[in-house]
């Protein structure tokens, strides 16, 4: 009887140290940021969303290199992008004063769009795939470079909006009395401690499917990515506590280029053949899950919906959490 919760005990104390972790990552992030003086928009957009999303990159890698469960790291990807999304909800909800989507600035249609695209090109390249229409480069899918492209075109094309615009992010709240060398080496501390948490949820993500019977693919978008969203979630509660609400959704964003982008990664290191070729078709639906969960962030960003239901959420939100339940769902039902 012990031995059935071993595993949901061992991927528990991983999660836990995720989100402490998480928590320090994006603390020396700041510190970096401060200290050499990198704009404070790109600390949401890139620091912190690179920072908050080693464990999708640690698992992914592990994933495929290690447990040979692309199924996993392909749900803990997608997955993450969906429940980042989903995270928009608990900012509405904890924007006390009024809708979170009436608070936060314009630009960040710019990355929800850059976001449709990836997201949207990663839901189709597993359905062109599934039929049959495997376009690779030794063992790569050809759509790989073009991820990684885009993915740099998205952050230049970002940096340089807000500069035209000459936006102005708010500061992030840096520790004082932390030099940029221990920063550093603090945030390679931390980082470790993900990797090694993160290496390991995949072996115990595999042996609670094992256990109860349920599919990777399952497994991967609904416990792997929650686990590994922890901190994010650690941000975004941070971000509100300052009054900065436009750099945890750059943050909520940007980890959702960079999620897309481990997929990528994810395919270089899987050595025998395309990932694409050999993920379940039910990772499309998080997909697509994705790409209208964002369009429903920009309508919401440029209606500025006022009412809210029960004093807490919008519209916006139970929307987006309507398209989180009903794509879990649709998986479950896919994989049972």
């Amino acid at each position: 009887m012990i031995e059935a919760f071993t595993p949901w005990l061992e991927f528990l104390v991983c999660a836990l140290l995720i989100g402490y972790a998480g928590q320090a990552l994006t603390k020396y992030a700041a510190v970096i940021s401060e200290q050499t003086g990198l704009p404070a928009s790109w600390v949401g957009l890139i620091l912190l969303s690179a920072a908050t999303s080693l464990p999708e990159l640690f698992t992914g890698v592990s994933s495929v290199t290690v447990f040979d469960a692309p199924d996993i790291a392909f749900g803990d990807a997608l997955g993450s992008c969906v429940l980042n999304l989903g995270l928009l909800v608990a900012l509405d909800a904890l924007s006390r004063d009024e809708s979170v989507f009436c608070r936060v600035d314009h630009r960040h249609v710019l990355t929800a769009g850059f976001g449709i695209i990836l997201i949207g090109l990663a839901g189709l390249t597993i359905m062109t795939t599934r039929s049959g229409i495997d376009l690779t480069v030794f063992h790569v899918s050809a759509y790989t470079p073009f991820v990684i492209l885009l993915y740099i075109v998205a952050i230049r094309a970002t940096f340089v909006h807000e500069r035209r615009l000459a936006i102005t992010a708010p500061p992030v709240d840096a520790p004082e009395g932390i030099t940029l060398r221990q920063a550093v080496l603090r945030y390679g501390a931390a980082a470790a401690v993900v990797g090694v948490a993160g290496g390991l949820l995949p072996h115990f993500g595999m042996q609670i499917a094992e256990a109860t019977g349920w599919h990777q693919s399952f497994v991967g978008t609904l416990l792997i990515a929650v686990a590994t969203s922890l901190p994010e979630f650690v941000v975004i509660v941070s971000a509100l506590r300052r009054n900065a609400a436009d750099m945890a959704i750059a943050a909520l964003l940007g980890s959702n280029l960079f999620d897309v982008l481990v997929l990528a990664i994810d395919d270089l290191a899987y050595l025998k053949g395309s990932i694409y070729a050999h993920v379940s078709a039910a990772h499309a639906a998080s997909a697509f899950a994705g790409v209208i969960m964002s369009g429903i962030f920009i309508v919401a960003l440029l209606y500025r919906p006022r009412n809210r239901f029960f004093g807490s959420i919008s519209w916006t939100s139970l929307s987006l959490l309507s398209i989180y339940f009903l794509s879990s769902y649709f998986i479950y039902l896919y994989d049972f």
